[in-house]
């Protein structure tokens, strides 16, 4: 069978990890810490913010973002401290159908890799945990780089690190700010929403094909 022009173009898949692959929400963990989902929240938007977390993806010690955060908050501290002594709670395991499409990709021999914010200090206990990681040929992490999505440099630095052809890759994220600085290298990027979704994208690329109706 002749070769789709798609698949001449794009042989390499490149996977951003917490919210594509593996279900990450600090909610998992603080629910069961903070008993009323209303006051959870607002110590989610108020304390342990989106943005504090990124200083840790980042390359900021969990240990430095806690001190800092009990000085303003300090009636919080065991809350705060959970952040980083209970990450893996806040981990409820793989999304299952991404994984399906990433053993998928595996068996049709195309080369995957991974570029994550994630912290340096607790990335490693999920590459245990999670055995398809393993799957990825190399994986960028923020917190190990001191760069961090959407920063268009760790996007050159992948790029760099690993010999990607960015006009022969695909770039899968679930946040759109990722996917916008994704573009400008070229790269074929693809807004994660569900792993049905996904798939249908792969299929309409040629990197998978149609399942029977």
């Amino acid at each position: 069978m002749q070769e789709r022009p798609a698949e001449k173009r794009r042989r390499v898949v490149v996977f951003d990890l917490g919210g594509v692959l593996i279900d990450w929400d600090p909610r998992h963990l603080y629910c069961k810490l903070i008993g009323d989902e209303a006051a959870m929240e607002r110590f989610l938007a108020t304390v342990c913010t989106h943005e504090w977390n990124r200083c840790q993806d980042a390359g900021r010690s969990f240990a430095e973002g806690a001190r800092l955060l009990k000085a303003e908050h300090p009636e919080r501290a065991e809350l705060i401290d959970a952040y980083g002594t209970r990450f893996h709670e806040m981990i409820a395991g793989p999304i299952a159908g991404s994984v399906e499409i990433l053993a998928e990709l595996r068996e049709r021999g195309i080369p995957l890799y991974g570029l994550t914010n994630w912290s340096a200090e607790t990335y490693p206990a999920a590459f245990e945990r999670f055995e398809f990681l393993r799957w990825l040929r190399g994986i960028l992490v923020s917190g190990e780089v001191g760069l961090i999505k959407p920063d268009p440099r760790i996007f050159a630095l992948l790029i760099e690190r690993f010999g990607i052809d960015p006009q022969h890759a695909v770039y899968v994220d679930d946040v759109e700010a990722n996917i916008a600085a994704a573009r400008p290298f070229a790269i074929h990027a693809i807004h994660f929403t569900t792993p049905e979704r996904l798939r249908e994208e792969l299929v309409e690329l040629g990197l998978l094909p149609s399942r029977p109706a």
